[in-house]
């Protein structure tokens, strides 16, 4: 900020957009609350292009019409996390994870609890984007267990529904198709 007020050009990057769960705003504010001028550049967010990246639409024709992003990083139940679990886990779209590879049992019981189908598949897309990028396939109902005995670390993108069925119709998943 201080090279900014000196009237310097300063530029800020930020992996995929930061208005998702970046905290980019929160910078905009606080420049425009120093009176420093602000243009923003949008990123690709990644929660659309990461599983994009590893072969797999948030939505298709037939399959999803809709999906959810949200933040995992609170466990269910937390007192400061905003989510309403229950109401998306009626939710029968895709569903795309951001920071919950630490929550990702407890997120994942309190889907399939909610409404979820144990079956439904799920894709932890690891480390998208970089040299190292992996796509774990599993279960809803066996996503907390994946995680572990992967080895999941963040960052990871978890998309949950059938669009991954669709993107990885050859796997052999351990459960029926959710429908």
């Amino acid at each position: 900020m201080s090279r900014a007020l000196e009237g310097k050009r300063v530029v800020r990057f930020k992996g995929g957009d930061p208005f998702v769960f970046g905290r980019g705003y929160e910078e905009v504010l606080a420049c425009r609350e120093a009176g420093v001028p602000v243009t923003v550049v949008p990123g690709l967010t990644s929660p659309v292009a990461v599983p994009a990246l590893a072969g797999i639409p948030v939505t298709h024709r037939g399959v999803a019409h809709e999906f959810t992003v949200v933040s995992g990083h609170l466990p269910p139940g937390h007192e400061g996390s905003l989510v309403d679990w229950s109401a998306i886990a009626r939710l029968t779209g895709t569903l795309v994870l951001m920071m919950a590879v630490e929550n990702a049992g407890a997120i994942a019981a309190v889907l399939v609890d909610g409404g979820r189908a144990a079956s439904t598949p799920v894709a932890v897309v690891c480390d998208g984007s970089m040299p190292a990028e992996r796509t774990v396939l599993t279960t809803l109902g066996e996503l907390g267990a994946a995680v572990e005995t992967e080895g999941v670390r963040a960052p990871a993108i978890i998309v949950v529904g059938e669009v991954v069925r669709v993107a990885h119709p050859d796997h052999r998943w351990s459960s029926p198709p959710s429908r």
